[in-house]
């Protein structure tokens, strides 16, 4: 990350992929369509911009090894379909997830990649983010435009993804070929340009060949001054049915997105809130600081084929390679500052809003993730008893390489007021070097059990090896962490009516040991994998076009975290335990013939204990509110045809911006409205949609959390409008 002192982990230089998506994107708009309608007879369809299904999914690839139906799934799946994220006009994974109220942000800097917590636990870059169910680098904001949906399975998923977090996954799913053609333009109320086009079709002699292909340029006026930025994106998904047996899909996308990243504010004196913060302020502007460079490539494939009616197989493979050029004027501590004379580690602002700016560059930090499964999937009966078996093996790889970091004092600033220009680091770049190679091994199977018509059980288990490595810049291991562990996983299901499930589940999972901040006494040492357990029990029920559910959990892992000394510095320890208990209740469809909506209330009571710190404990743990809500709702007016109203809220309640539960950060709810045009201009589908985020224009700390050992505090985004009109040719 940008942050001022962070993980050692990336390097080799990489290849730039140079590509003009906004003039690649016009031609294929006019061009491809008419190539592909060219080599069939079918007559040209025009799809219309609003998705059928709406706001409520029927089915999940991220609760198992394929999709599968939510009611059927014994765990808490959300998914937002893409219905959804074009009424939002979501182009941030933020933006999406903010509809679940089990969701928060995790340091997650306007200008830099995002990450989040749920259910009171942070994700991990390394191996929470999947596409089609592949892993990827979480170092990236991967691109929406060719997402079918996002889905999040909250909680354990030792089984479906072996090492991860046990806060849960994120899965994007890509659209696949279709008879399309769309343009998008989009602004908003600061001049952000916005150009997107969907094209795609199917062809060959037996119409066999699909291709989609998204496009997108963005120059982004951000609400934050001096942090202007632009992306750009490319995606084709290509299917082939080979036979009727017999489907090879292949996906790539590329992006590259420019920015100036925005640091977060800290607390003053490390007990007060930064006093007449403002969310249009950037921290340790320095004319001369570049913007922060994220090139990103994924690339996914999948073979199915279908033995039998009842028998199938899949090999599926990725690679996803981000390349970070980080560079930042980033504000951290005061050193510098008198108010902090004498404290071994001010990680902090002074009492009077000082703090030193450092001048931070970690060039061509770069991270990997090569990924291969291979499933056989079948149903069949024995014994009186119904058996759908998943059996498969896979091998995960991460490789980061990176330069050591730069990252120099060359000056200091208030809050209050933005800082002079100070003379820049001038010295040499560090060469690059291996710093992490991990690789996972995994064979797993999950067999569900039908009994009758109302009892299911599901039993499965992955057995993961890991082989880890560091390496220093002399290229010295400096750890080797080898381990085998067996990840269970069991669920009951009872489905007294059709409609209705009620399950309990329990899970194990294993997670990569953290990393010890720059300041401990043990800085840069990685311990050792923990181990995470999880209960769960969950109803689900389908009414008409709507879907219910609620959801209990507790899970607990060993708590990890920086421990203050008796003389005032700091070790990086695994001691005691994080439980994390909760309740979810989610509400998903069409509530009538006009009104759907999406929303969410979570509660979640997070302990630490036997931490050895009880300054720690007994209150909720860092940056989790109590509870939190999440409503979202489109009502199509029945005097004005193709007209619809948008709008809801998202609510937090107040949470703890440090870890002795000292300060707090106030609760918020933010109302959001819109609306949604649909007609018909010269023969073409139109779509107009207008959305206003943050209606009152309400000053909120969104974020309270801790990376790397450092407490930071971002604030909410103000009143922000965007317009945009999509066209289906």
């Amino acid at each position: 990350m940008n942050m001022l002192y962070r993980t050692l982990s990336t390097g080799t230089s990489a290849p730039r992929f140079a590509l003009n998506s906004l003039t690649l994107g016009l031609l294929l708009a006019s061009a491809v369509p008419d190539a592909l309608a060219a080599s069939t007879e079918l007559p040209a369809t025009a799809v219309t911009a609003d998705d059928s299904t709406g706001y409520r999914a029927d089915s999940a690839w991220v609760g198992g090894f394929g999709p599968a139906p939510l009611l059927d799934t014994p765990a808490s799946v959300s998914v937002f379909t893409e219905a959804l994220l074009k009424d939002q006009q979501a182009r941030l994974l933020s933006e999406v997830l903010r509809n679940d109220a089990s969701v928060g942000e995790s340091y997650a800097p306007i200008g830099y990649y995002e990450n989040f917590v749920v259910r009171g636990f942070s994700l991990n870059s390394a191996s929470s983010y999947k596409i089609n169910g592949r892993t990827v680098t979480g170092e990236q904001n991967v691109g929406l435009e060719n997402k079918q949906q996002v889905e999040l399975l909250k909680g354990l998923s030792g089984l479906q993804s072996g090492v991860s977090e046990p806060g849960g996954v994120v899965n994007y799913v890509t659209k696949r070929a279709a008879d399309v053609r769309s343009v998008t333009v989009s602004t908003d109320d600061r001049g952000s340009g916005y150009l997107a086009t969907d094209v795609g079709g199917w062809f060959g002699s037996e119409q066999q060949f699909g291709l989609r292909a998204n496009f997108a340029h963005e120059d982004i006026h951000s609400y934050v001054e001096h942090a202007n930025g632009q992306r750009d994106f490319a995606a084709v998904a290509f299917d082939w049915n080979i036979s009727p047996d017999a489907l090879l899909q292949l996906d790539v996308e590329y992006q590259n997105k420019e920015q100036r990243s925005v640091p977060g504010y800290q607390l003053l004196g490390g007990t007060q809130l930064p006093h007449h913060a403002s969310p249009k302020k950037l921290l340790a502007h320095q004319s001369g600081s570049k913007p922060v460079t994220i090139d990103a490539l994924n690339i996914n494939g999948n073979f199915e084929y279908r033995f039998s009616d009842t028998w199938k197989g899949n090999l599926s493979a990725s690679r996803s390679r981000v390349v970070i050029d980080d560079y930042s004027s980033f504000a951290w501590g005061c050193y510098a500052a008198s108010g902090c004379a004498g404290t071994a580690v001010p990680n902090y602002f002074s009492p009077d809003g000082e703090y030193d700016i450092y001048d931070f560059r970690s060039p061509d930090d770069t991270r990997r993730n090569d990924e291969v499964q291979a499933a056989l999937n079948g149903q069949f009966d024995t014994a009186g008893l119904g058996h759908e078996l998943t059996v498969g093996t896979s091998a995960f790889r991460r490789v980061v390489d990176q330069r050591e970091l730069i990252n120099a004092w060359i000056g200091s600033g208030t809050i209050d007021r933005e800082p002079p220009d100070f003379t820049r680091y001038d010295g040499p770049v560090n060469d690059s070097y291996r710093r992490l190679d991990s690789r996972q091994y995994g064979l797993f199977f999950s067999d569900r059990i039908t009994f009758n018509e109302q009892w299911q059980t599901v039993l499965g288990g992955r057995e993961v090896r890991l082989d880890e490595k560091t390496f220093d810049d002399q290229h010295a291991t400096t750890r080797h962490t080898q381990r085998y562990e067996f990840l269970p996983q069991a669920a009951l299901i009872y489905k007294p009516v059709p409609d209705l499930t009620l399950y309990t589940s329990y899970s194990k999972g294993l997670s990569l040991g953290g990393e010890a901040p720059w300041f401990a006494d043990n800085a840069f040492e990685i311990l050792a994998p923990t181990v995470s357990r999880q209960i769960e029990a969950g109803i689900k029920y389908d009414w008409q076009r709507m879907t219910y559910s609620a959801t209990l959990f507790q899970i607990r892992q060993a708590y990890q975290y920086s421990r203050p000394n008796d003389d005032g510095s700091f070790t990086f320890a695994q001691q005691g335990e994080q439980k994390n208990t909760g309740l979810e209740l989610a509400a998903n469809g069409w509530a009538t013939q006009r009104l759907q909506v999406s929303a969410s209330v979570a509660a979640i009571r997070a302990r630490v204990s036997g931490s050895g710190t009880p300054a720690y404990e007994d209150h909720q743990t860092l940056n989790v509110p109590t509870v939190r809500a999440s409503l979202y709702g489109d009502y199509a007016l029945p005097w004005f045809d193709g007209l619809a109203v948008l709008g809801g809220v998202q609510y937090s309640g107040k949470k703890y911006a440090n870890q002795q539960g000292e300060v707090e950060v106030g609760s918020y709810a933010i109302f959001n409205i819109g609306s949604r045009y649909s007609t018909r201009i010269d023969g073409y589908d139109t779509v107009f949609r207008l959305s206003v985020d943050n209606l009152f224009d309400k000053r909120y700390w969104r974020d309270a959390g801790e990376y790397m050992g450092d407490n930071y505090l971002f604030q909410g985004a103000p009143l922000t409008a965007r317009l945009s009109a999509s066209i289906n040719f």
